[in-house]
């Protein structure tokens, strides 16, 4: 597999048209209907037209094109399916992000006009791409949202079972009838969790990445592999301000008319927001580490606690950025000089 296909970077893709594709193709796919639109480097207006859904036709298509060509299809449930059923057969696609396509909402929708609109801001290279792979570890997702839903489903029940017990409503008919279903639901929940984190740490063991995480104070298996499952290629964010931005550590400036009108933050990451949050507060409660020492010598120098707190989770999330983009195992104090008092604000 071509590998410059795999390792796509929508943080740092110029636009298509700068790239010098001949073809520009958007599809629009449903279970029953694919729209297909299509434009050259000398269209006008982009060719749109149906087809039942058939991924064999769809293939066939793209290959009878000569030249470079570029797709693009809407971030959904069958978005990563499509990427790696069409990655061999174009020569780029991007999986764009529908919160930014304010274009289809307007005016009259059906498949194709969506289609030829999304082909329009294609060539015009308008599309903020959604980070797709055919990596192994793209697949890593899917035990960890899994987890995450199991996880969920178990907090649940053992919420439901506490309000149960509490509100004295145990002493009715249908209460221990309730109550047995959801302690055999949370002893299931509680075994299935284990298997999960028993699978987690074999993963470990063949996967450089996750070893080196572990090494990280703060950093348990269950974060380590959150992180790489979401990060994948840490190669996609080209400095560690647009990994921060993703994982909702710093928050933006709004400017206009050189006046400030505040901060704001960006749309963000919450799985990897809640690992670096969790991970600077189990720091915090341990003792004798380098990033414990990093926080004290924060407030040491008049930080407020908030602020310390909040720096050494930015703290943490550069380190293990700088690990996944360079393979290299963690090493205590190594960035210390690079942290200055305006990234601790």
């Amino acid at each position: 597999m071509n590998t410059r296909k795999v390792m796509q970077n929508p943080s740092k893709g110029k636009s298509p048209c700068s790239d010098g594709y001949d073809h520009f193709v958007a599809v629009d796919w449903s279970l029953r209907v694919m729209a297909i639109a299509h434009m050259t480097r000398r269209s006008k207006q982009p060719k749109v037209f149906e087809r039942p859904s058939d991924i064999r036709q769809l293939k066939e298509y793209l290959d009878a094109m000569q030249g470079r060509k570029v797709v693009a299809i809407e971030e959904t449930t069958t978005a990563q399916w499509l990427y790696l059923e069409l990655v061999d057969h174009v020569d780029k696609i991007i999986v764009c992000d529908p919160y930014r396509n304010r274009l289809l909402a307007e005016g009259p929708k059906t498949d194709k006009i969506d289609a030829g609109k999304l082909c329009l801001l294609l060539r015009a290279g308008l599309l903020k791409a959604v980070f797709h792979s055919a990596s192994d570890l793209y697949e890593l997702r899917r035990l960890v949202s899994a987890y995450d839903d199991l996880v969920k489903a178990g907090v649940r029940a053992q919420n439901q079972q506490t309000a149960l017990v509490q509100g004295h409503s145990d002493t009715g008919k249908s209460a221990p009838f309730i109550l047995e279903h959801l302690t055999n639901s949370i002893e299931l929940y509680r075994s299935s969790k284990e298997h999960y984190e028993e699978k987690f740490w074999e993963l470990s063991r063949h996967n450089k990445h996750l070893r080196n995480l572990l090494d990280v104070t703060g950093i348990g298996i269950i974060g380590a592999v959150k992180i790489v499952a979401i990060v994948v290629d840490a190669r996609r964010f080209p400095r560690s301000g647009h990994y921060l931005s993703y994982c909702g550590l710093v928050e933006h400036e709004q400017i206009s008319g050189g006046r400030s009108y505040g901060r704001r933050r960006p749309r963000f990451n919450h799985t990897l927001k809640t690992v670096y949050k969790l991970a600077a507060m189990s720091v915090i409660n341990s003792k004798n580490n380098a990033l414990r020492a990093y926080y004290e010598y924060l407030l040491a120098n008049g930080v407020a606690e908030h602020n310390a707190r909040h720096a050494l989770a930015r703290y943490i999330a550069r380190i293990t950025y700088g690990m996944l983009k360079t393979g290299k195992r963690y090493r205590p104090f190594q960035q210390r000089s690079h942290i200055t008092a305006r990234q601790v604000a």
